[in-house]
């Protein structure tokens, strides 16, 4: 049987975590994962967006917004950089609240490629599906699919939709928009391949444009806490109380990130830090702790998979120290009742 055919009704689906410990415990678990990545000085800035290239390696913020709408920040927290491929699983929301679970998942695919976030052999290997929404080639299949008649109006409703995850209205960086403009040749092919595998369903050009301006929104680490917490809970801003996008949508954003939201090393991810979430070039990563909240950190050095090397080490740390791994399990308190 298929899973979407599974008679679910009248099942509560709501998960059931938990809280947050006590604010003063998340603020010294905060301070203390900083404190541990900030001694870590592996990776590289990437690059091959020239732009990107001048980030401050040295640049370091952790945020923990929680769904009652308490945040807790430490470092560089207020710092605007470019929201790259975290984009992906905001847009992939929107697409799933506009038309739907079933067409999305028919058309781009839930699985993890195994292969690096902008290849071209995964596509072909798979037929020409894009397997998920969470590489190039499903980011770009799920920008065209959003709604909207024109590309202006798909951006539009880009920009809207994500500026309500954040809470605040978010500006493109025109610097950034044109540095990546320059260089993605290997994005417009991607596109025109997925066109010729009848799996756009807009213009492979236009589209890419749309990509591209959505990947060059200005967020700060406070941004991703707060997306990353309307997630967490069940698709309602804990800021502002608006309801972006439904619970179930965000449970099938949330599973999706689980299993693909870091590329290549997603499996690793999960075994280590068990929480859903997604990273991008920049150095910005998002994670979600269901029920509870989302964590956004931003450091530009990036491992080879391209995800940021303190953000990561930062959210391993925290994962344990807070008890958030979805995993997590204890022996249940069993009593003689002989």
């Amino acid at each position: 049987m298929r899973h979407d055919e599974l008679d679910l009704g009248g099942v509560d689906q709501r998960a059931r975590t938990g809280t947050l410990p006590h604010r003063s415990q998340v603020d010294t678990a905060l301070d203390e994962a900083y404190r541990r990545a900030l001694s870590h000085h592996e990776g590289t800035v990437a690059d091959y967006i020239p732009v990107l290239g001048a980030a401050d390696p040295e640049a370091f913020g952790l945020c923990i917004a929680d769904v009652s709408g308490d945040v807790h920040e430490v470092g560089d927290t207020r710092t605007a950089f470019s929201i790259q491929s975290i984009s992906k699983a905001f847009v992939y929301a929107l697409v799933c609240e506009g038309i739907g679970h079933r067409e999305v998942r028919e058309l781009v695919g839930v699985d993890n490629t195994g292969l690096p976030f902008n290849s071209v052999m995964a596509i072909e290997l798979a037929g020409g599906h894009p397997r998920n929404p969470m590489v190039n080639a499903g980011a770009i299949a799920t920008t065209a699919l959003m709604p909207g008649a024109t590309p202006e109006r798909k951006w539009q409703l880009v920009i809207e939709g994500l500026s309500r995850f954040a809470g605040r209205q978010l500006e493109l960086d025109d610097e950034v928009y044109r540095s990546e403009s320059d260089t993605n040749d290997r994005n417009r092919a991607i596109a025109r391949l997925l066109y010729s595998y009848g799996r756009m369903r807009a213009d492979p050009v236009e589209t890419v444009d749309v990509y591209t301006k959505q990947c060059s929104l200005l967020v700060d680490a406070r941004d991703l806490a707060v997306m990353g917490a309307t997630l967490a809970d069940g698709g309602v801003n804990p800021l502002t109380g608006d309801q972006v996008v439904s619970p179930e949508v965000s449970r099938d954003t949330l599973a999706v990130l689980a299993s693909a939201g870091l590329y290549e090393h997603s499996g690793e991810w999960l075994y280590e830090i068990g929480l859903p979430g997604k990273s991008g070039v920049a150095g910005g990563l998002v994670t979600v702790a269901p029920g509870k909240g989302g964590l956004g950190a931003w450091a530009p050095p990036l491992d080879g998979a391209g995800n940021s090397v303190r953000g990561q080490i930062a959210t391993a740390h925290l994962s344990r120290t807070l008890g958030l791994n979805i995993f997590a399990s204890a022996p249940a308190d069993r009593q003689d009742t002989r």
